[in-house]
């Protein structure tokens, strides 16, 4: 199969090539990886009233001003740390946003604790398997479910900030908790066939 004789979801597009290296390579794939798993939770909170595309392009520049992502480094971060962030141009500099990240590395550290790790307490809300949708087409696609109101709602409970359903439903999606590639996306064989 040639480059242009692949089919992938619609809202990659063809016009950004970092946008289709994220469907092809990251989106939908189960994460085990706890760091990667708050990285990606992090961004999604940035993300929200933005665009994925304009998050991704700035990504190493969030990965060299969060330290990596290190959750043990963030949840230490004080004022200092927060003005450095919204000093720089190379992130999205929103205050609430730089504040929930400390905020939720906080939390997100209170989960491992409890759980033994993020990556189990996030397979629970859907039975530790993915889920397998069969979207036929990006208008059956929701903006959130019964799983994403739940995990919404504990991590909210938790003192998690900018984790609306919404949010949380792109998670999902992003981490590999549910499998929404169209059926007709290339991708969708391949991740159908991997376990959780």
């Amino acid at each position: 199969m040639t480059a242009s004789q692949i089919v992938r979801c619609p809202w990659v597009g063809i016009a950004e090539p970092i946008y289709a290296r994220y469907h092809d390579q990251e989106w939908g794939v189960p994460q085990p990886d706890d760091r990667a798993l708050f990285e990606k939770l992090v961004l999604e909170g940035f993300q929200a009233g933005l665009s994925w595309l304009t998050i991704l392009k700035k990504r190493e520049n969030f990965r060299a001003a969060f330290h990596g992502f290190d959750p043990e480094r963030i949840a230490r971060y004080g004022a200092k740390d927060v003005a450095r962030l919204l000093r720089d141009p190379g992130i999205v500099r929103n205050r609430l946003k730089v504040e929930s990240a400390v905020t939720n590395a906080r939390a997100f550290l209170a989960v491992q604790k409890e759980f033994g790790s993020f990556d189990r307490y996030l397979w629970a809300f859907v039975g530790g398997a993915p889920i397998l949708n069969a979207r036929k087409g990006h208008g059956d696609v929701p903006a959130r479910t019964a799983e994403s109101d739940a995990l919404s709602k504990d991590l909210k409970h938790r003192g998690f900030r900018f984790v609306g359903s919404t949010i949380c439903y792109a998670y999902m999606q992003a981490v590999g908790l549910v499998n929404d590639h169209l059926v007709t996306c290339f991708r969708y064989r391949d991740l159908a066939a991997t376990p959780g």
